[in-house]
């Protein structure tokens, strides 16, 4: 049965909601049932690989980083918009070669890089194990890079490696 229905809250909170947004006919139930059926079942795809911490210091070292980041990111983009001063900002692209390979760790650094104002994560090249990302005000491309590889990938590393 767990083959068939591999997460049922899901299939069945589907289609539920299927039914309440839709009038309620043997045709749309058996059509909800097709389609609750067909998503809870394309979730296997999705289920994480098990992973091991082996540094929960990293892990407070990294939210220190991440936090004190943040903060600092946005008081850099509020100081950008609302200066009257029409300087010169550059946004641009920067590519970031990575040793990080756990899918758990490039998640997390995804989130991290999206969550800090200014920076946006554009594409990952699992090929050559690239990372692009988008810079609001780009000064210095190698400061990025540097920056992101020993405030982020390192403690990464050092968690899930």
């Amino acid at each position: 049965m767990s083959r068939l229905f591999p997460y049922p809250l899901l299939f069945s909170s589907l289609l539920l909601f299927w039914l309440l947004l839709n009038e309620f006919t043997i045709g749309n139930f058996i059509l909800g049932f097709i389609i609750a059926l067909i998503a809870s079942q394309s979730m296997r795809a999705f289920e994480p690989e098990k992973t091991r911490i082996r540094s929960y210091t990293g892990i407070i070292h990294l939210f220190c980083n991440v936090f004190v980041d943040i903060i600092q990111s946005n008081i850099d983009v509020a100081k950008l918009i609302l200066s009257r001063q029409k300087k010169s900002r550059r946004a641009g692209f920067v590519a970031i070669p990575l040793e990080l390979d756990n899918k758990i760790g490039l998640v997390l650094l995804a989130c991290i890089i999206t969550a800090t104002p200014g920076t946006a994560w554009v594409d990952y090249h699992a090929a050559r194990s690239e990372l692009v990302i988008h810079v609001l005000d780009l000064e210095n491309p190698e400061v990025w890079r540097d920056s992101i590889k020993q405030r982020y990938e390192r403690l990464l590393l050092e968690i899930f490696a």
